[in-house]
């Protein structure tokens, strides 16, 4: 069994913000959870309102706890909504159906998961995978 680290964490955060101000994204919050859905490492950049770490942290935490990345679930809620709705009850609505919220594997298992939240799902996506790919994963 593999064990995201604090370091490989940090190398998330960074390339993930890395990647956003290349893109001029609006300003983010970043949370990368361990797979017991543990904080390791977070982020909120200046500018970002105080409820997108919170926002982040369901993004994650949805993907950990669903076994998928938010951008996969955000289009099986669109044909399932009352399956999702229950989900998002039976975890105090600790979800969020979004893209942003990645799953980080290693050898295919899962270690981890980050979150991201501040510009658009999409653009929140794309920032995450910039993150976890410049971790080396």
């Amino acid at each position: 069994m593999s064990a995201l680290t604090l370091a490989q964490a940090q190398a998330i955060l960074a390339g993930a913000l890395a990647d956003a101000r290349a893109q001029s994204l609006k300003p983010l919050a970043v949370i990368v959870l361990d797979k017991g859905g543990h904080p390791i490492a977070f982020a909120r950049e200046d500018g970002a309102s105080f409820a997108r770490l919170d926002i982040a942290r369901a993004k994650a935490a949805g993907a950990l706890a669903m076994d998928a990345d938010t951008s996969v679930l955000a289009e099986r809620a669109k044909g399932n909504p009352v399956f999702f709705q229950s989900v998002s009850v039976v975890l105090d609505g600790r979800i969020a159906f979004s893209p942003g919220g990645v799953l980080v594997k290693t050898g295919g298992e899962i270690v981890g998961a980050v979150g991201i939240s501040g510009d658009t799902g999409e653009h929140d996506d794309v920032a995450a995978k910039a993150g976890i790919a410049a971790a080396g994963f």
